[in-house]
C-alpha cells in the first residue's frame, strides 16, 4: 500500500488518517452487529517519516525580531513574546496560556504547562528578561481595559489573552516583512537545534522542551546532520561530487 500511494504522491499521513478512520467505522459497525469482522484491520498502517523540522540561523532570528517597533505597547509585547518563545523553546499554546504568576524573572525562570499538562521550570535568557521585564511595567498596563483584569502575560487591544490566530498573524507580518519563510513554531524548532549546535546534552533539551519521549527530541539532531552534509558539500574537494 505504502508504494502504491507514493506513486500516486498522496501523503503518507492522509493514508493514515483514512486508514484510521476506516477501522473505526467498522469497529461500530461489529458494535451494532452489522457485521462480524473488521476488514481494515487487515490493512498496515503507512510507516510515518519524520519531518525534519525548519531551523531559522540566529541571524535570521535577530532579523525577524530587530523589525518589532518597541516604541509602542504592542511592540514591547511582540518583542517580549518573540523572544520568550525562542529563548525557552515554548510551544504556541504554552505561550499564549502564560500567567503572570507564573514568571520568575529575577530567578530567570517560567513555569509553564505543556502537554499532558505536564509541568516544568524553564530557564529564561538575559534578554528574554529584559524584555520582558520592559513589557510588564510599561507595555502590558497600556493593554489593560477597565476592570478587566486577565491573568495571561500576553494581551490584545482589548484586554484579554492573545489569541493563537493574533500571534500567527503578527509573526507573519515580521516574517514577511524580513523576507524569511518562517512559522512561529520555527522558534522552538530553533531553540532546540541551537542547543545542540552549541553542545548541550540531548536529555537536557529534552527536558527542556517537555518531550516525554527522547526520540521526539531526536529528530533535531537530524537537522545538525544536514548541515554537516551541506558544510562538507561546500568545503570538501570530493564533496560536492
Amino acid at each position: 500500500m505504502d508504494r502504491q500511494t507514493a506513486k500516486k504522491g498522496v501523503d503518507q499521513r492522509t493514508v493514515a488518517k483514512i486508514v484510521s478512520s476506516l477501522r473505526s467505522f467498522f469497529t461500530f459497525l461489529t458494535l451494532e452487529q452489522e457485521r462480524e469482522d473488521n476488514p481494515a484491520r487487515l490493512v498496515e498502517m503507512p510507516k510515518m517519516e519524520q519531518r525534519i523540522p525548519g531551523v531559522l540561523r540566529v541571524e535570521e532570528v535577530e532579523r525577524i525580531l530587530s523589525l518589532i517597533d518597541t516604541s509602542t505597547a504592542y511592540g514591547m509585547r511582540d518583542r517580549a513574546l518573540f523572544e520568550l518563545i525562542y529563548s525557552c523553546g515554548l510551544r504556541i499554546s504554552e505561550a499564549v496560556e502564560l500567567e503572570i504568576d507564573k514568571l520568575y524573572l529575577e530567578e530567570g525562570l517560567i513555569r509553564v504547562f505543556g502537554k499532558g499538562s505536564r509541568e516544568r521550570l524553564v530557564p529564561v535568557g538575559g534578554e528574554a528578561v529584559y524584555r520582558l521585564g520592559v513589557y510588564m511595567e510599561f507595555g502590558r498596563p497600556a493593554l489593560v481595559k477597565g476592570n478587566k483584569r486577565s491573568p495571561k502575560v500576553f494581551l490584545n487591544h482589548r484586554g484579554m489573552g492573545l489569541s493563537r490566530k493574533g500571534m500567527w498573524k503578527r509573526f507573519r507580518e515580521l516574517t514577511e516583512r524580513a523576507g524569511i519563510d518562517a512559522k512561529v513554531h520555527t522558534l522552538r524548532h530553533s531553540y532546540a537545534t541551537h542547543l545542540l549546535e552549541g553542545g548541550a546534552d540531548l536529555r537536557a533539551v529534552q527536558e527542556l522542551l517537555g518531550h516525554s519521549d527522547i526520540n521526539t527530541t531526536q529528530i533535531y539532531t537530524h537537522v545538525d546532520r544536514e548541515d554537516l552534509r551541506q558544510y562538507h558539500a561546500e568545503f570538501h574537494p570530493r564533496g560536492a561530487g
